[in-house]
């Protein structure tokens, strides 16, 4: 399948960061400090954030900035194709 700038776009910022983490691949989150924070996959450490006005999520202990499709890569060991078909069959359905 191609996958456009446009829909590539539209899965980086159309699907909410906090959805993705805490509803779709169920990693560890919490409200702290009116900030949604999750346990980062790749350092195991609670000091992250994400923030709704860019869609992005961070780790401010190794420093890891993660969108949408980043963060599935990372937490379901997808490659980048495959992340990316995981999210385009959320938004079919």
């Amino acid at each position: 399948m191609i996958y456009t700038k446009d829909r590539l776009r539209r899965l980086r910022n159309d699907i909410p960061i906090t959805v993705v983490i805490g509803d779709l691949l169920d990693v560890p989150s919490k409200i702290s400090e009116g900030y949604f924070r999750f346990l980062c996959p790749k350092c195991n450490e609670f000091n992250t954030a994400t923030n709704f006005k860019t869609n992005l999520g961070r780790c401010f202990s190794c420093k890891t900035n993660y969108n949408p499709i980043d963060i599935v890569m990372v937490v379901k060991k997808y490659n980048f194709i495959e992340a990316v078909e995981f999210l385009d069959n959320l938004k079919k359905t």
